[in-house]
């Protein structure tokens, strides 16, 4: 069975967001998946995807700041200039964090560790909605 939809997120303020929610809410068919996978594409080139800490914010706070001081946005050797000074910050660390995951899935759900979470990370100031192509594929049965 393969099965695709977009999901537009809601823009976010720039940061690092938990989505496994949305991700899953946007997926019905997944429950009916024994065995598969789900793949995450983020379509947007100053935004990314990683899968870390869910339960404690401050792993989130500690991502932006660390991400921030690495690739810091207004320095002076950058010549992709014209979009503002977070822009190509933004695409280093997108670059840098990655545009997908793929995810195992096992009895209907994403086969995730139990502190883990999908991220959205938002490297822009003002980056608008953020559009998620998902592709879930695997057997299905009970």
């Amino acid at each position: 069975m393969w099965h695709t939809t977009d999901l537009t997120l809601r823009p976010y303020p720039r940061g690092f967001h938990l989505i496994t929610r949305e991700v899953v809410a946007a997926l019905p068919e997944l429950a009916s998946v024994r065995v598969g996978l789900l793949h995450v594409f983020i379509r947007h080139t100053s935004a990314s995807l990683t899968l870390s800490e869910n339960a404690s914010p401050d792993v989130r706070r500690d991502f932006e700041r660390y991400f921030n001081q690495a690739v810091p946005d207004g320095w002076k050797g950058y010549e992709h200039t014209l979009e503002g000074d977070d822009d190509m910050p933004a695409h280093i660390k997108a670059a840098l964090l990655g545009n997908s995951l793929t995810l195992p899935v096992r009895g209907g759900r994403p086969r995730l560790g139990t502190w883990q979470g999908v991220y959205l990370c938002e490297h822009r100031d003002r980056g608008g909605a953020r559009t998620l192509t998902l592709t879930l594929q695997g057997e299905q049965g009970a």
